[in-house]
């Protein structure tokens, strides 16, 4: 919606990964490093962990987008609540092996064929499963069994497995010993800097075309931080929020005060859900905002005095007049459009009738 009101080819702060919004920062780069390390040794396993939001999942495509395909077959592998059983099957899957009503024997041996013919025609499997803190250990433990297969001395597969910290709580686990002994190497993704968030918002507005339109004061940066502690993601959405609030106050330039009134508006949406969740009560013990779905379950939620007084101190908050005036700025916005997108189909429309009618005469 700000885009064009600021002179920018695309939305800078979108939360999907996209690999050309890739920002290098200094963990950044030691995780991608520790990834192409893994790939020159060809064996074992890479083990990436990082907070919710860090950036693993950009990572991770945009090492896909540098890999040869003539060199290497990838198959990457977003697991849910995977246990042994169906683990196989997805990595057959992933790499486009048949395996329907196949036995887990014929399946091992399909995904073992699989990997002989690859390693034959002179390219390199690598298996990458994200979100790998959803794996059970049963699952885990088959992913090691299939590191197992060899061609000579020559190891047919490579994993990098990518999950949350809590993973590594994981791999610690006494079940995970053998596993533990083939990680070749592992890193944590931590957050970035005050200097790297401001650098970060700075390389995303570049790669839409910014050139200072708007402009950002010091402290307005600081502020980014302060909220986003440097989680990317935490500032991809604090940012987005902000550009759009200095495209409906139709300012050109942002300060610490519209930041820090965005923040607190997130905040707020936050309060309840967090409130109600973290707080579980005897009358209704799985209440959440999330979960309630029409009248009856939000007359069963209020029915709880602890939630009830959470919602309506979230409501004290709520500023309507300032709601209201946002709202006519947007309806007079979209007005504005509306009107200047008219007068150029009807000039387009008068134009094409004059060269009509021109052509007719002759």
């Amino acid at each position: 919606m700000y885009e064009a009101y600021f002179g920018l080819r695309g939305k800078p702060f979108q939360l999907n990964p996209d690999p050309s919004f890739f920002y290098g920062s200094r963990g950044h780069r030691r995780a991608m490093a520790y990834l192409e390390y893994g790939l020159h040794q060809n064996e074992g396993f890479i083990v990436i962990t990082g907070e919710v939001g860090a950036g693993k999942t950009l990572l991770v495509r945009s090492l896909l987008e540098k890999l040869d395909p003539a060199k290497i077959v990838a198959a990457n592998l977003v697991s849910t609540q995977i246990d042994a059983d169906d683990i196989l099957r997805l990595v057959a899957a992933s790499f486009g092996i048949p395996s329907k009503n196949l036995s887990k024997s014929d399946l091992l041996l399909a995904i073992e064929a699989f990997l002989v013919s690859t390693t034959a025609a002179g390219k390199r499997a690598l298996l990458i499963v994200d979100e790998a803190q959803n794996l059970t250990q049963r699952a885990v433990e088959e992913l090691r069994m299939l590191s197992n297969f060899q061609l000579e001395d020559h190891a047919l597969l490579q994993s990098f497995l990518v999950g949350q910290p809590e993973f590594r709580s994981i791999m610690q686990s006494p079940e995970m010993v053998q596993l533990r002994q083939r990680v070749i190497a592992s890193y944590h993704l931590g957050p970035l800097d005050a200097a790297e968030t401001q650098a970060y918002i700075e390389h995303r507005l570049t790669c839409v075309g910014w050139k200072g339109n708007p402009a950002f004061d010091p402290e307005s940066m600081k502020g980014m931080f302060t909220f986003s502690q440097g989680i990317p993601r935490r500032i991809n959405a604090l940012a987005d929020r902000v550009m759009l609030a200095a495209f409906l106050g139709e300012n050109r330039r942002v300060t610490a005060d519209m930041v820090d009134q965005i923040a607190a508006e997130m905040r707020e949406e936050h309060v309840v859900p967090e409130s109600v969740m973290s707080r579980p009560s005897p009358a209704f013990p799985s209440a959440s905002l999330g979960a309630v779905a029409g009248v009856a379950d939000l007359q069963r939620l209020l029915a709880d005095p602890d939630a009830a007084k959470t919602l309506a101190a979230a409501g004290q908050g709520f500023d309507a007049v300032r709601f209201e005036e946002r709202l006519a700025l947007l309806e007079r916005t979209l007005s504005t459009t509306l009107n200047a997108i008219s007068q150029l189909i009807g000039a387009a429309q008068q134009q094409a009738a004059g060269s009509e009618s021109g052509a007719s005469t002759k």
